[in-house]
């Protein structure tokens, strides 16, 4: 067989992934260390015992049932009792408790003459899933809490039937359904968001590391010397393999694995996610072209890749995102991808709904042509003019 070749200059890529130990661990052991740490971290699902402090001025029989009810909650536990909101609040900011809870004098009192009393809540929301999710516990907590009494006054004022209590108490019901993810699961809503981001860094940092290895070994130009497109494909070929393999696998294991719900066709994501892989190791290899340095490059990667969560529009909407936010997005493949991925898991879409963004990912034959233009352009420089970099 011809030592230039395609088959031989595949398998010499596959020799050298095996060869070098660090580009062999982030293709092997690194990428099934991320999913476990990330498991790690949100495994648990959903946010449960959450500490708050109560400040309780009343301390009447109403004001302890108003707190046995937010401690009631599957997501709230009292913690602690402040003797005034000073004291809670240096708690609040000391990160001991995510919220404070301050019940007024008089609270009994204002509830049995009919005047509704006000029960303030501090709620740290700097750490927004746990603001957000203290937040809505204590008003349901406290909604309840207030129906149940309104009910029982109904109860006790002249209207013998429940229901007609009940009816007075709350003449206007409400009933929210969560179409999707309806145990409101952040591992499945975060964790499935932050493996593509993941993914698309690796591919990119990977790319960029297997072609700064060919200029440690014999140089770029050297290696471009006798036929630099077919080495470059060559180059592509064994990480496409390998990063579309990453990306089977993290679908099993989320969505057959796990059991995570899934509505869509598997084949679309599995189209997708080869789009993706052509669509990242198109641009990734620019980035060392560019500047022929291991080091720039792999750090013009880590700019260009790193945002991929906050521009994917997962956990940020798109709609309210600044115009060079958009731009930045649309150049990311991970972020054409978690569209389609998100349409099919949640909602079944149609393949016709999927064609735009397939589309997108198509665009970057565009970075591709232009890498090959560069492969051209450095391989056409003597080997002896190669300075090292």
């Amino acid at each position: 067989m011809n030592a230039c070749s395609f088959p031989s200059l595949v398998a010499r890529e596959w020799r050298l992934l095996l060869k070098d130990p660090w580009l062999l661990s982030l293709v092997s052991w690194v990428p099934i260390l991320l999913f476990l740490l990330m498991w790690a971290i949100f495994y648990q699902g959903t946010a449960s015992n959450l500490p708050i402090g109560i400040v309780d001025l009343d301390k009447s029989r109403i004001s302890r049932a108003l707190v046995r009810h937010y401690d009631s909650t599957s997501t709230l536990e009292v913690v602690q009792s402040y003797l005034n909101v000073s004291e809670g609040a240096r708690a609040l900011r000391a990160g001991k408790i995510y919220g404070l809870v301050a019940i007024p004098r008089g609270l009994e009192k204002m509830v049995v003459i009919g005047r509704p009393p006000q029960v303030s809540a501090f709620v740290n929301t700097q750490f927004l899933l746990i603001g957000k999710s203290v937040n809505s516990a204590l008003l349901k907590a406290q909604g309840t809490f207030a129906g149940q009494v309104e009910v029982l006054k109904n109860l006790a004022t002249g209207e013998p039937v429940f229901d007609m209590a009940l009816s007075t108490a709350a003449p206007i019901g409400s009933q929210i359904t969560p179409l999707f993810n309806a145990s409101n699961n952040y591992a499945q809503f975060l964790v499935s968001a932050m493996l593509p981001a993941v993914w698309q860094i690796l591919m990119v940092a990977v790319t960029v590391l297997s072609f700064a290895a060919e200029q440690r070994r014999e140089g770029v130009r050297q290696w471009l010397s006798e036929n630099p497109i077919r080495a470059f494909f060559a180059k592509l070929l064994p990480l496409a393999i390998i990063f579309s393999f990453h990306g089977f696998v993290f679908l099993f294991i989320m969505y057959i694995l796990l059991g995570w719900p899934m509505h869509g066709s598997w084949a679309l994501l599995i189209v997708a996610q080869l789009a993706t892989v052509c669509a990242s190791l198109a641009v990734a290899p620019l980035f060392f072209l560019v500047t022929l340095s291991g080091a720039r490059g792999l750090s013009l990667a880590a700019a260009y890749a790193a945002p991929g969560l906050a521009f994917m529009g997962v956990t940020f909407p798109v709609t309210d995102m600044t115009v060079p936010a958009k731009m930045w997005r649309s150049l990311l493949p991970v972020s054409h991808y978690i569209e389609i991925q998100l349409a099919q898991v949640n909602y079944g879409a149609p393949v016709e709904m999927a064609i735009s963004q397939l589309q997108q990912l198509g665009l970057f034959c565009i970075p591709l042509l232009l890498a090959i233009y560069k492969v051209r352009s450095v391989a056409s420089v003597p080997v002896e003019a190669e300075v090292s970099q």
